[in-house]
């Protein structure tokens, strides 16, 4: 799938980026917000471990929005916590799907 980009985009991205083709340059700037994002919701998903001294799988399995009254707080938690693991999961995927297009960024 070819996929086309303006000439001002594309003059931006050769200058901010080092390297020898737009792919490659495209593809270090999708590894560096893969990882920047990945390690944020990394983040998140260990403030929330070390909150509840647990997983998240753990909180789930232990009911504990019941156990916590359906707080607002417990229920933001959760919310966060749940985007964060779905992140984290999407992220590394995507990151693996970069990695077998090329490593060479």
């Amino acid at each position: 799938m070819a996929v086309g980009i303006s000439d001002r985009v594309a003059e931006i991205i050769d200058k901010i980026e080092l390297g020898d083709s737009l792919e490659t340059k495209l593809r270090r700037i999708l590894k560096q917000n893969i990882q920047s994002r990945l390690a944020e919701y990394e983040m998140i998903n260990r403030r929330l471990q070390q909150k509840y001294q647990m997983s998240l799988e753990e909180f789930e399995q232990n009911n504990m929005l019941e156990k916590l009254n359906y707080s607002f707080e417990a229920e933001s938690d959760y919310h966060d916590w749940d985007m964060a693991a779905d992140g984290i999961a999407s992220l590394r995927t995507f990151g693996d799907k970069l990695r077998e297009v090329g490593d060479d960024c």
